[in-house]
């Protein structure tokens, strides 16, 4: 026969079991009705073309040079692979270059540095004068993001501005909507014209980037000054800043062996 306090005992931790298990359910069932978030970088790649942004700092006495070189010999270069892109920065960063390179595989990047790497024009005619002029080269992989395609600018010249959005981590499945209001809503007749907008795969993660042209610096000054009194704009960035930890902009000239001007 069970003592009344050991039956106490024993009812007080059933209903604690019972509790516990309610508890659970409820937590497993608050879970499933939270949608799922990909910590993914970016979204799945439907194809392999990405691009391949390259930043050169410059040694101050060594620019003009630098650009001389490059301007003379890019030919042994772009006879390996397509560059989409070649500008100096002239606002957000000095004595500094930035080129995109457009690859269609991992494989054919790899082919590309090892025929450079057996190219003695290359190396005797440039690489090996370039070199010795850099402070540093910095590298970074991205995609295109899905509703973005990369167009040309409506004329040649003009300046073009490089736009690096640092995302808090959770991936697109958190921010692609609101990111892709906040940006495409700049590219409206009367504002800045969107070149494309990519995403990191290598490099710095949860970074998102939008290259844009404008006519020159004085109507990017006045783009700038309009959009904080245009209240489309100012809601859908309002939108997306919660999902921002930091941004970096560049102001920059393309060079006259550019394909974009």
């Amino acid at each position: 026969m069970i003592s009344a306090p050991s039956r106490n005992f024993t009812f007080n931790m059933l209903t604690m079991r019972k509790v516990s298990l309610r508890s659970a359910a409820t937590l497993v069932s608050a879970a499933a009705a939270q949608p799922r978030v990909r910590l993914s970088t970016g979204p799945q790649q439907q194809h392999k073309t990405f691009y391949e942004f390259r930043t050169y700092c410059i040694r101050p006495e060594q620019n003009a040079a630098f650009l001389k070189l490059t301007n003379e010999k890019v030919h042994l270069r772009t006879a390996h692979s397509e560059l989409i892109g070649y500008w100096t920065v002239e606002y957000g960063g000095l004595n500094q270059v930035f080129h995109i390179w457009k690859y269609d595989s991992y494989a054919q990047r790899a082919a590309v540095r090892a025929a450079l790497a057996h190219d003695p024009s290359w190396i005797s005619e440039y690489i090996s004068k370039a070199i010795p002029m850099l402070t540093s080269q910095d590298n970074e992989v991205t995609y295109l993001v899905p509703w973005s395609h990369l167009q040309r600018p409506p004329q040649e010249g003009g300046v073009y501005e490089l736009v690096s959005y640092h995302m808090r981590p959770g991936g697109p499945a958190v921010w692609a909507d609101a990111f892709q209001a906040a940006v495409t809503s700049h590219d409206a007749p009367g504002y800045g014209t969107l070149l494309g907008a990519f995403h990191s795969e290598f490099g710095k993660l949860n970074r998102v980037h939008t290259l844009q042209w404008f006519e020159s610096a004085d109507h990017r000054a006045e783009v700038r000054h309009r959009a904080h009194t245009d209240s489309r704009l100012v809601a859908a960035v309002r939108d997306s800043v919660v999902h921002l930890d930091s941004q970096k902009n560049k102001l920059m000239f393309p060079c006259p062996f550019s394909p974009m001007k």
